[in-house]
């Protein structure tokens, strides 16, 4: 009986959860984020970056994602992606205090169950930011 269980499970997929639009969907494991969600009607981008943007080469940043829970789960950054969250303007002030947290849906692969937050904000507050080089001065 345990081994029907766990046949079961294995033939299960991933669940993403998408917080901001309060949904849940299914994906084949190996799954593309971004190309999942915008099959699911979830939109990864702000705006006028629905219209302009690289198309999930992982060139601009529009595309990119808080993950809440599950970071274990999905593929590791690439060194593309790493650049692109550094430099790109869509990015830099997002990723404040969110450096491990924050990806391109465009270029993450699911491989198991996790949360994510779509178009996260700009950190223009945030103590990270704004916080001094020597804090106990």
């Amino acid at each position: 009986m345990q081994s029907q269980d766990h046949r079961k499970d294995s033939n299960s997929m991933p669940k993403v959860v998408f917080v901001n639009e309060k949904k849940e969907i299914e994906v084949p494991e190996g799954a593309n984020l971004r190309q999942e969600a915008l099959k699911a009607d979830i939109h990864v981008y702000k705006g006028i970056h629905n219209y302009i943007n690289c198309w999930g080469h992982g060139l601009c940043g529009t595309c990119k994602v808080l993950v809440k829970k599950g970071m274990e789960n999905l593929s590791p950054k690439g060194a593309l992606e790493r650049f692109t969250l550094a430099t790109s303007p869509t990015t830099a002030l997002s990723i404040v205090g969110h450096e491990e947290e924050m990806r391109l849906s465009c270029q993450v692969k699911v491989n198991g169950d996790c949360t994510v937050e779509t178009k996260p904000a700009f950190n223009w507050s945030g103590e990270n930011f704004w916080q001094k080089p020597y804090p106990n001065k």
